[in-house]
């Protein structure tokens, strides 16, 4: 068998493993979605919760942004062809390499938010006056 070498990916290994990313940064992933027969791009942009595996060809890394008050994730290979760049947009310097603890950070503060806007606490006849008790019930029922 003669060893053949082909190029599978026009990704610039270089610079891919040259990126100065780590875990807090808020980043811009420019990703190329197929749909009928056309390539378009499309920004997935978050906050970076992880890297691993450093620069060797399986390297990923994931992103966390808040969609409609929904938390979305997603994890990027590093060398994958359909992505087409990565910006960086705000440095930030955090104590951990790996941030999953914003996931719980966050819903902690949408349970805040909720108790602030039914008013639970003090003005608690106030918010069972206006919303009705089936809702007010639920909301109790999860925080």
């Amino acid at each position: 068998m003669e060893n053949t070498v082909t190029q599978f990916t026009p990704v610039d290994v270089e610079a891919r493993k040259n990126l100065d990313m780590h875990a807090g940064d808020t980043i811009r992933v420019w990703s190329k979605i197929q749909e009928k027969g056309k390539t378009r791009l499309q920004a997935f942009e978050g906050l970076v919760l992880s890297r691993k595996h450093g620069t060797e060809a399986g390297a990923t890394f994931t992103v966390r942004k808040i969609s409609n008050s929904v938390g979305v994730e997603r994890i990027f290979p590093l060398f994958s062809p359909m992505i087409d760049s990565i910006e960086i947009v705000k440095r930030s310097k955090v104590r951990r390499s790996k941030l999953y603890y914003i996931r719980d950070k966050a819903a902690k503060e949408i349970r805040r938010k909720m108790k602030t806007i039914f008013g639970f606490g003090n003005s608690a006849k106030n918010a069972t006056e206006e919303a009705p008790a089936e809702e007010v019930e639920t909301v109790s029922q999860e925080a």
